[in-house]
């Protein structure tokens, strides 16, 4: 009879192919955990107060922190407080706060890299509490004119990359003991205010990039902005770039595995396609699965090492989430087809309901992502947690997509320990079958359960991959009383990632049609030391895997 190659491989044979998969799996947890930095970097800096001599605060001139490398002059008059302008007759307009990206380390300057990606702005307001306020908590609209620009190292000039007038939420508060740190003299900056997200490129092509930034109390339409911040004091800029070796290393896993898993797919496909019956449902989901990954494999980041490409994170978001659907497709069809419970399952249409809640998680997943991701290609200023309502809504929607993760695979646990129990029940009819089709079958549910126990790890490890990723994006954009302590390493990604491919690579290679036959009970056995031969009598090949075989064995008897 025709099955599996999980249901005819020796158990010689599998064990290397289980050798070779366990090494693999342990080479990408090493290969982020050995030499490898986490996956991205922070820079954080004090913003240079500038003073712009125009009165209307002139957009044509750019404000650079510290001499250029090239011209070994800068633009900025700097001011070492604000307090100093305010005896010149200085209207906040004319003060710019600068930051040249990135900064200068040991009188040494620096430039980016293309391997590092991405860059994220976040901005850290600190604002003197006044004690005639007396105001322990402080939430007012900051309205900014934000001019970010680039130049790199042959170029003689910075160029626009993007302007807007940007509103976002800035809250405060101050303890009591602070105040009275403050009424003491003993301290000037009290209030503890939350990060403000600034903004966020989707790839780094340029060497340098210069950010400016103006408070002003008037726009230029006559609306007042600004009137009850305060004394603001400084501006801290944190930037949240990928690391180039995390990067590098990971491209490079992309690489290795898409040639594996796309012979690995096309190979088990050309093997379901010979075969005398159209393909099962299990097997086309199977291949959607490789296909999905495949499509994940593809190292499509190395174009942003030649080519401007600000869509690439939401390319990558939505390969990433096409793999998350069809993953979470098939292991409900995975587990739903081994349930062995006399139901005919081998249509889609039978898990509508299953897949339409996946459906819709994913489709969520999408808005959410075109909303913040999709609004920054036009403006990368431009984001969800501008204001509380968006921040809240945002951090409702992480915290909503992490409790559906977990309810998910707590489903999943039920369904494939529902299996386990239907298959105890069905090992019933082995006492009663010849010892060579007993052993057959008792090799075909160790395996299976192997396999079942496998998929139950691969989902544990992708549901906290997916919370980790949610959260540790955006830990710097929500307030800090919300933010959670992660600690996370480039080794667990590296192994998530490698563990998603050796799952499919092993799925692929284990399920595909075997051109071997099995003995039926009419065989004969003899016996020659240790050895066992069989003389098989001809027998009609058939293409039902073994398994089910056993179900329709036991509804007959």
């Amino acid at each position: 009879m025709v099955g599996a190659v999980v249901e005819n491989l020796s158990g010689r044979k599998l064990a290397v192919l289980g050798g070779l998969l366990v090494t693999a799996q342990v080479t990408c947890f090493l290969l982020g955990g050995i030499r490898t930095p986490a996956p991205s970097g922070t820079i954080q800096s004090l913003t240079t107060k500038c003073l712009d001599p125009v009165k209307d605060g002139s957009h044509d001139t750019w404000f650079i922190p510290w001499p250029t490398d090239r011209f070994g002059e800068t633009l900025c008059e700097r001011l070492e407080h604000i307090d100093e302008a305010l005896g010149r007759n200085v209207t906040a307009r004319q003060i710019v706060f600068a930051s040249k990206l990135p900064h200068r380390k040991e009188n040494a300057t620096l430039d980016f890299s293309r391997w590092q990606q991405n860059l994220i702005g976040v901005l850290q307001v600190d604002v003197e509490y006044e004690p005639e306020r007396n105001m322990a908590v402080l939430q007012v609209e900051l309205t900014m004119d934000l001019r970010l620009g680039y130049r790199n190292k042959r170029d003689s000039e910075w160029h626009l990359l993007a302007e807007s007038t940007e509103t976002r939420t800035l809250r405060c508060s101050v303890e009591n003991s602070q105040k009275e740190e403050v009424m003491g003299l003993k301290r000037r900056h009290a209030y503890d205010c939350d990060m403000i997200p600034l903004f966020e490129l989707g790839n780094i092509h340029h060497d340098f990039y210069l950010l400016n930034i103006r408070l002003p109390s008037e726009l230029m339409d006559g609306r007042k902005v600004n009137q009850n911040l305060g004394r603001l004091s400084d501006l801290t800029l944190t930037v949240i770039h990928g690391n180039g070796g995390f990067v590098k290393k990971w491209l490079a896993m992309k690489s290795a595995f898409l040639p594996i898993v796309s012979a690995a797919a096309a190979w088990f496909w050309a093997r379901v396609l010979k075969l005398h019956r159209a393909p099962s449902l299990l097997e086309s989901m199977l291949l959607a699965l490789g296909v999905a990954l495949s499509v994940l494999n593809v190292p499509l980041e190395l174009l942003s090492l030649v080519f401007d490409t600000p869509w690439m994170p939401l390319v990558s978001d939505m390969r990433q989430g096409l793999f998350y659907a069809t993953l979470l497709s098939f292991w409900l069809v995975f587990a739903g087809e081994h349930l062995m419970d006399d139901v005919e399952r081998n249509k889609l249409s039978e898990y509508r309901k299953n897949l339409l809640s996946v459906g819709l998680g994913c489709l969520s997943l999408f808005v959410f992502d075109m909303c913040e991701r999709g609004t920054q290609l036009r403006n990368p200023f431009q984001s969800i947690w501008r204001t509380r309502v968006g921040a809240n809504c945002a951090l409702a929607f992480i915290v909503m997509a992490a409790i559906s993760a977990i309810v998910y695979f707590v489903f999943l646990s039920y369904l494939i320990l529902k299996v386990f129990l239907n298959i105890s029940s069905k090992r019933s009819a082995l006492p009663a079958m010849s010892s060579l089709r007993r052993m057959h079958y008792e090799g075909i549910i160790y395996r299976f359960k192997f396999l079942m126990l496998f998929t139950l790890l691969c989902a544990a490890m992708t549901v906290v991959s997916f919370i980790i990723g949610q959260v540790s994006e955006g830990e710097w954009k929500w307030e800090d009383d919300a933010q959670i302590d992660i600690q996370y390493t480039s080794a667990f990604f590296t192994g998530v990632y490698g563990m998603w491919n050796i799952y499919v690579l092993s799925l692929l290679a284990l399920y595909a049609p075997s051109h071997k036959r099995w003995p039926q009970e009419s065989d004969t056995l003899s016996v020659s030391g240790e050895q066992l031969e069989f003389s098989r009598l001809p027998t009609e090949p058939t293409d039902a895997p073994g398994l089910q075989d056993l179900l329709q064995k036991q509804s007959l008897d």
